[in-house]
């Protein structure tokens, strides 16, 4: 006899001991079930799922106090925190007209009113809801945001440079307050400083008296609350389940009565299963005598340490993060995913509408590649920023295998179809005044991401691809999915490996020997980007008849250097002619072979904006054309 077969045999005799044993005990269990409903004056109507009276256990997600003398009931919102008071504001719960698993109730802070009638400072604290799987907590109707400043922090700037349009108190002991009211005119926000903290509390839109200088008047102690149950934990209380989470993992328990109702099924299936268990058995070990080198459990060991990896990025991340969205919320923005945009590597991307109106694009991801590192960067990086020429992250959603990142939405798509594709339906040409301030917008982002953030962001992986454009051609950096962060005090960054997209990647990202890896790096990428504007095609283009211009910044290096007609289409002016020159010279400067020749992103915006007269020819680029056979450029490259 074989070890699988001893085997086999082992677990079919202990999975059957085990079936009759659970059959056994099942007709001594006492059965427990939950009520479906439950009195609590002063409400008109029973309460049900998801409350529960708090005389009971694990029946439902959140536990309601009815009954005691002289004072409203309360309820405490998931398996811990504080009580609220609870006051009758609709009679029937859910709420009329909105989703099933959407529930509305009013609460009270009495800690809230308290430091508010005592004129406490400890009153602007961040209302903290314990979202679960299961269940999770929104303010709806107005609430107000905050920026807490520390006063002892010597990053905090004067109030007219950063809060400009904002009120302000400063009678709090260890911070000032900045807020805005939500009908006010919308000012820009201020930067990222790392000294301020943002806060939202609910807006007491009842009180006619109050005014702006004050803001203990502003704030409400009575508010409504929106309470949206997940779908899984609808469906399973609906299936007869409760729902339960263990350490944020969400899972149905199933009470005695069902469990009593389906023990015939079970133990037919649990014969099936004992019968499955044993072919599992054999199959493994055929594979285990076939594979020389087994790495299944390896893989699997590390798909389980991604997740987790993230999911601890996102704790310690805390209120730097953007809003966190569960996949059945993603699903209804996008309107289960209705509107594709567009789709590449990393998944496909959906058009979508937030709550408020607000349109959106929702980039789905598949895969979670390595230990997580593009998705983290992706969420890093881009909320520490706040530019006009970066795109807007408004939100994400990691929620098992379901990753989302929700973006504002760009009308005009990505600058590629702009430039490249000249025969396509999707191509659209651009004048060269709109390219030339594209060009600029680019380089600002770029310098922003450089020097204007408190870490020093690399993008690496500038291209044409990832560049948005709003309704007015406003260009816009995105997927940050292969930046780095690093000290604006350090110049060089230590890098495993090559990152970057073939035919924008700087010479020292993949061979050492040119130098080392900086924000240059990024320079490079733009500089190869901005001479692909001008030449309305790829920098290497196999397919041209003569040998001598399929490598475009040679070709074009050629003629500028014998001042010639530059031959790219669209020069019908003079301006339009200078334009094109201040690209080429630039986008030349930046793909010099030693990234110490190439100027910093600040220079480049400079030399764009500055008189032509100023600008020289810089000397002709180090590596020499590639060959006929040159690999597709849309590979992306990661360590």
């Amino acid at each position: 006899m074989d070890v699988p077969f001893f085997l086999s045999l082992f677990v079919l005799s202990h999975l059957l001991l085990l079936l009759h044993s659970f059959s056994a005990q099942e007709d001594n269990k006492i059965q427990v079930t939950c009520p479906k409903s439950f009195d609590c004056k002063p409400f008109h109507q029973p309460l049900s799922f998801p409350f529960f009276n708090s005389t009971y256990s694990q029946c439902g997600l959140c536990a309601v106090t009815c009954g005691v003398p002289n004072r409203h009931p309360q309820i405490q919102l998931g398996n811990e925190g504080p009580l609220y008071d609870v006051i009758p504001w609709y009679d029937v719960i859910p709420v009329e007209n909105i989703p099933k698993n959407v529930y509305h109730v009013q609460i009270h802070d009495q800690i809230l009113q308290t430091h508010l009638e005592n004129r406490n400072c400890n009153a602007f604290t961040d209302l903290k809801f314990p979202d679960s799987s299961s269940i999770s907590f929104t303010l709806i109707n107005s609430y107000l945001p905050f920026f807490k400043c520390d006063k002892s922090s010597d990053l905090v700037s004067p109030t007219e440079d950063h809060f400009k349009g904002y009120h302000n108190y400063t009678k709090c002991k260890d911070y000032n307050l900045y807020y805005k009211f939500p009908d006010d005119p919308l000012p820009s926000l201020p930067p990222d400083l790392p000294s301020c903290s943002v806060i939202h509390l609910p807006l007491n839109s009842s009180n006619m008296n109050a005014t702006a200088s004050d803001p203990f008047h502003l704030l409400a102690t009575t508010f409504p609350l929106e309470l949206r149950v997940s779908e899984d934990c609808q469906k399973c209380y609906q299936g007869g389940g409760q729902c339960q989470n263990d350490n944020q993992t969400f899972h149905c328990a199933t009470t005695n009565k069902v469990v009593s109702k389906s023990r015939k099924l079970i133990l037919i299936l649990g014969t099936v299963v004992a019968g499955i268990v044993i072919i599992v058995i054999l199959l493994f070990y055929i594979i285990r005598k076939l594979a020389q080198n087994d790495q299944s459990t390896f893989f699997w060991k590390n798909k389980t340490e991604s997740y987790q990896n993230v999911e601890a990025f996102l704790k310690n991340y805390g209120y730097l993060a953007p809003k966190r969205y569960t996949y059945s919320h993603i699903k209804k923005i996008t309107n289960s995913f209705r509107v594709k945009l567009g789709q590449g590597g990393y998944g496909c991307v959906f058009k979508g509408k937030l709550d408020n109106g607000c349109l959106v694009a929702v980039k789905v991801l598949k895969g979670l590649k390595g230990s997580g590192e593009e998705f983290i960067n992706e969420v890093a990086t881009i909320s520490r920023t706040s530019h006009v020429n970066i795109v807007t992250l408004m939100g994400f959603c990691f929620e098992d295998r379901n990753r989302a990142l929700i973006y504002e939405f760009m009308p005009n798509g990505s600058l590629e179809k702009f430039i490249h594709d000249g025969n396509s339906l999707t191509y659209h040409q651009l004048g060269w005044e709109a390219l030339y301030q594209i060009a600029v917008g680019i380089a600002r982002g770029l310098e922003y991401l450089h020097r204007g953030c408190n870490m020093r962001i690399l993008h690496f992986d500038i291209k044409p691809h990832n560049i948005l454009l709003d309704e007015d051609f406003c260009p816009k950096i995105s997927d940050f999915g292969l930046a780095k962060l690093c000290p604006r005090k350090e110049s060089i960054v230590s890098l495993l490996g090559a990152r970057g997209t073939a035919g924008y990647i700087a010479p020292e990202v993949f061979c050492r020997n040119f130098g080392g890896v900086s924000n240059k790096s990024d320079v490079y990428s733009y500089g190869m980007m901005v001479l692909e504007m001008v030449g309305g095609r790829k920098n290497i283009d196999v397919e041209v008849d003569r040998t001598s211009e399929i490598y475009f910044p040679h070709w074009i290096y050629k003629r500028l250097e014998l001042d010639e007609e530059l031959g790219v289409l669209g020069i019908m002016n003079d301006e339009a002619n200078e334009s094109a020159r201040k690209m080429i010279i630039v986008g030349l400067w930046c793909i010099q072979t030693d990234p110490l020749h190439r100027p910093s992103m600040s220079k480049v915006v400079e030399m764009l904006e500055g008189s032509m007269e100023s600008l020289e020819v810089p000397p002709k680029p180090y590596l020499s054309s590639p060959p006929r056979s040159t690999p597709d450029s849309s590979t992306t490259f990661v360590p």
